[in-house]
């Protein structure tokens, strides 16, 4: 098991940005350096002003026991429910973007979690109920599908944020605050963001572009009006916008939203053992077989990894060829596999020097999140 860790400093907040409440109450030529994304139309304001219309803003409504003491009717000892807890309503708000042109909308899995009712705002102002296809908590994504007499709508097409490159100018759009649909713009600072604790499963895009709360859910889009991420969380020390924003990179999201719409749920890979990263001080210490890569810290019984011949002590460094350098690229590597799956691990073994492991990878249990190695303190809004 690993201990929990704060992000950075305990001053700073790592916290989703879909819960934000609502308050009450000349063009500028774009630019591209040697290999960045190229506009279509020109200019900034184009590409703002094309891809707004497909970003949605999501209210939804929750169920939530208080505590006994805040309600005097519970609170009472002569009443028949004396220390029941009470139910009150809670609303959050969020963004969504429309992926198809008959009302299917990705998004957050906390913007719409433990929802018993969904309303989506469109971009004329029109309000429809809506129904969640599928989520998914370890990675923070959701489908929804719009019900009733559905307008066309405008879906954001897919980009391959896989082609981003550091200092690529993106938009944000979503609704933060609840003041209403707004695009901020900033760079790609960071690719392939993980062991932040926000996620089970991470691989963020790092962007400076204006994230506050209620922007969870929104899009993050290239400068050709392509859909690269879905904005999700922020670092700060106040718990507003900081410079610091996440998104998932739409080489996760898309494919996690094809397993929800088609079986509802997402199936993914599993070996069973608790992992750390290996580092050369580490290795050191601890005398370790290699001063890299994958270190199993434990092997669970019954599990694919025992039945390998996997031991703890045991560095794993490649899988199917491919190099592990961390903990948390072999726990995010083994989870793109489907279950069934033999994949090939490059083992480094103390007395043994290396060896290739196949191994039949299970399906990750769904409740299940000890397999993380770099679980931190997270504080949601």
């Amino acid at each position: 098991m690993f201990s929990s860790r704060n992000f950075v400093a305990a001053a700073v907040v790592v916290g989703l940005v879909g819960t934000g409440a609502a308050l009450r109450s000349g063009s500028s030529p774009a630019f591209a350096g040697p290999g960045a994304s190229t506009l279509t139309d020109g200019t900034i304001p184009d590409v703002a002003e094309r891809v707004v219309d497909s970003v949605v803003n999501i209210s939804s409504t929750s169920m939530s026991a208080s505590p006994a003491s805040f309600d005097p009717f519970f609170a009472d000892p002569d009443s028949p429910q004396f220390g029941m807890p009470s139910q009150r309503q809670q609303m959050s708000k969020g963004s969504g973007v429309v992926v198809n042109a008959s009302g299917r909308i990705l998004t957050n899995a906390h913007v719409v979690k433990g929802a018993t009712e969904i309303t989506v705002t469109l971009h004329d102002g029109t309000d429809l109920k809506a129904r969640v296809i599928g989520t998914d908590p370890k990675a923070d994504l959701a489908v929804i599908q719009l019900e009733g007499k559905v307008p066309t709508l405008k879906p954001l097409p897919f980009g391959d944020s896989s082609a981003l490159r550091l200092g690529d100018v993106v938009l944000a759009v979503g609704d933060p605050f609840g003041v209403g649909k707004s695009v901020t713009m900033g760079i790609v600072s960071a690719k392939g963001r993980g062991g932040m604790g926000i996620e089970e499963y991470e691989d963020f895009i790092q962007t400076d572009a204006a994230i506050n709360p209620g922007n969870s859910g929104g899009a993050l889009v290239n400068l050709k009006g392509e859909l690269v991420g879905i904005n999700t969380a922020i670092a700060s020390p106040n718990g507003g916008y900081a410079g610091i924003g996440f998104a998932i990179p739409t080489t996760m999201a898309r494919p996690i939203m094809d397993m929800l719409v088609k079986d509802g749920k997402v199936s993914r890979g599993f070996l069973g053992v608790n992992i750390a990263t290996v580092t050369p001080e580490l290795a050191q210490q601890q005398g370790l077989p290699a001063s890299r890569g994958a270190l199993i810290a434990g092997v669970q019984d019954g599990s694919p990894a025992e039945r390998a011949g996997i031991q703890d002590g045991d560095v794993v460094t490649a899988i199917n060829g491919t190099e592990v350098r961390t903990g948390e690229v072999l726990h995010k590597m083994i989870a793109t596999f489907k279950p069934g799956t033999t994949v090939e691990l490059e083992v480094a073994r103390k007395a043994a020097g290396r060896t290739l492991v196949k191994a039949k990878l299970g399906e990750a249990p769904a409740d299940t999140t000890t397999m993380n190695p770099m679980k931190r303190q997270l504080r949601r809004r």
